[in-house]
C-alpha cells in the first residue's frame, strides 16, 4: 500500500514513521513534510487545504490511502474531493469536520446528543457575551469558535480580563474570522484526558487515552500553547468501554442523524471532575503532541487499522496496544506561542537519536544549507519508551538534553507528577 500523509508537523511524521513500519505499507510521502519524514520518502510543497491540489497529488503519485494530519484541511474538503475521486482517505467529510471547525456546533452536537459538557452560550456580539459572563463564576473560559491553532482559548482568572478576551476576539479580531464568534462557557474543573477514536459512522474503536500539557511554562504557567508534551498511559480513567458508550457512540448517532456519517479519528478531550467525565471538546483528527505517545504505543498493523477504517467498517476491528508507557517532550523556539526567531542550526539530533528507546520527532524544522534548521514554533517532539512513566519520562529527558539551538525552550515538569 502506498501512502500519502498530508501535513508538516510533528503529528505527521509520528504517523508517517509508524505507517512506514507496518507490514502492509510498501511506501509513505508526505505532503508538505519537514526535515524528518524526508528521511522517510519523498515530500511535496503543495497547499494542503486546497482539495484538488491534494486530490491531483495523491493520483500522480498512485496513492491508495491518503491520512490527513491537520484539521484545516479536513475542515476545507480534501477528504470530500478524495472520495469523489475514490481515493480512500483516512480522515472525515469538511461537514462533519465541523465538530472541530466550529466549537458552538460541537455543543449543540453535544447537547443534542446527550454527552456530558459544560453549560455555554455563543455570541457574535461582545456586549452580549460580556453579559453572559455575569452569570459564570471564575475562573472564566472564552473560546474563538473557529480553527485557531490551539490558541483560541482564554482561561480568565477576573472578569476584566474575560471581558478583554472578548474584545480580543470579536473586536480586535485577533484570531481573524475564527474569533468573530466566542463561546462563553462554563469552566470544568479537574484533570484533562485526550481519548482518540477510529470511526466509521456508528462504530469506534478506542486507542490509549493520554495526557497533554497545554501550558507554556513549568507548573502549568504562561499561555495557552498547542501542547508542550504528552504521555499514555493513565491511570485515572473509567475504562474505556465506558466512554464509548457515554461519549462516541452518542455523539457519531448524532451526526449520523444529522446526515454528516464520521469517518476518521475522532479525539474527545474530557475533564475527569468530581462527578465524572465531561466533554471539553472535540477535534476531527489526531491531536499534537498526543500523537507522539499514543501511535507508538499501537502495536500490529497500523496501515491494515486506517485502511479498515478508511474502507467504512470498523465493527470488527481490534487494536493492540504495546504495555509499555510513552512520553514526548516539546522543543520549542524561544517566545512561543507569541513571536519567536527561525532559522536556527539545530545540533544533537544524531546523539538524541540514538539514546535506546528515544524517537525524535520533527515538526517544525526545515534543511537549509546541508543543516536542519528550526521553522515553526514548536520544532521537535522527543518520545521516551519505558516500562511505566517514570522510566519513559527519563529517556525522553536524556535524549531531549543532545538536542540543542540558540533560544530552546522546553518545559522540565512533563508527567513529573505521576512519574513520582
Amino acid at each position: 500500500m502506498r501512502v500519502l500523509v498530508v501535513g508538516g508537523g510533528g503529528r505527521e511524521h509520528a504517523l508517517a514513521w509508524r505507517l512506514a513500519t507496518s507490514a502492509s505499507v510498501t511506501s509513505v510521502e508526505t505532503a508538505p513534510g519537514n526535515a524528518g519524514t524526508d528521511q522517510l520518502g519523498p515530500t511535496h510543497p503543495i497547499d494542503t487545504t486546497s482539495p484538488h491540489e491534494v486530490a491531483g497529488l495523491a493520483e500522480r503519485r498512485g496513492a491508495d490511502l491518503v491520512v490527513i494530519g491537520p484539521e484545516a484541511p479536513l475542515v476545507a474538503g480534501v477528504a470530500d474531493e478524495l472520495r469523489r475521486r475514490a481515493i480512500p482517505v483516512f480522515g472525515p467529510s469538511a461537514d462533519a469536520a465541523r465538530i472541530e471547525g466550529s466549537k458552538a456546533y460541537a455543543k449543540d452536537v453535544m447537547a443534542a446528543a446527550g454527552v456530558p459538557t459544560g453549560s455555554y452560550g455563543a455570541f457574535t456580539d461582545a456586549a452580549a457575551a460580556k453579559e453572559t459572563l455575569e452569570g459564570y463564576a471564575p475562573p472564566y473560559v472564552v473560546k474563538a469558535d473557529g480553527l485557531a491553532a490551539g490558541k483560541g482559548v482564554r482561561i480568565c482568572p477576573t472578569l476584566d480580563e474575560a471581558h478583554r478576551a472578548v474584545d480580543d476576539a470579536i473586536v480586535h479580531q485577533q484570531f481573524g474570522e475564527a474569533g468573530s464568534r466566542v463561546v462563553i462557557e462554563e469552566y470544568l474543573d479537574g484533570p484533562e484526558a485526550s481519548v482518540f477514536g477510529i470511526a466509521a459512522g456508528r462504530e469506534v474503536v478506542l486507542l490509549s487515552p493520554s495526557r497533554d500539557f497545554k501550558r507554556a511554562l513549568d507548573g502549568d504557567g504562561g499561555p495557552n500553547t498547542g501542547g508542550m508534551g504528552a504521555y499514555t498511559p493513565l491511570q485515572d480513567l473509567p475504562e474505556p468501554a465506558a466512554l464509548v458508550d457515554l461519549v462516541f457512540r452518542p455523539v457519531l448517532a448524532e451526526l449520523a442523524e444529522r446526515g454528516t456519517p464520521y469517518h476518521g479519528l475522532l479525539y474527545a478531550g474530557l475533564v475527569l471532575t468530581a462527578t465524572g467525565p465531561q466533554v471539553l471538546e472535540f477535534n476531527c483528527r489526531f491531536g499534537d503532541p498526543e500523537t507522539q505517545v499514543v501511535v507508538p504505543r499501537i502495536a500490529g498493523d497500523f496501515g491494515e487499522v486506517l485502511r479498515t477504517a478508511a474502507d467504512g467498517d470498523v465493527s470488527g476491528l481490534h487494536i493492540d496496544t504495546h504495555e509499555d508507557a510513552f512520553v514526548t517532550v516539546v522543543l520549542a523556539s524561544g517566545g512561543y506561542p507569541e513571536a519567536y526567531e527561525t532559522g536556527r542550526r539545530i545540533d544533537g539530533l544524531d546523539d538524541a537519536g540514538g539514546v535506546a528507546g528515544a524517537t525524535v520527532f520533527h515538526a517544525g524544522t526545515r534543511r537549509e544549507d546541508g543543516d536542519i534548521v528550526t521553522a515553526g514554533g514548536r520544532v521537535l517532539a522527543v518520545t521516551g519508551r519505558g516500562l511505566d512513566v517514570a522510566s519513559a519520562r527519563a529517556t525522553a529527558y536524556e535524549a531531549a538534553d543532545h538536542i540543542r539551538w540558540p533560544g530552546q525552550h522546553r518545559r522540565n515538569d512533563i508527567a513529573q507528577e505521576v512519574a513520582g
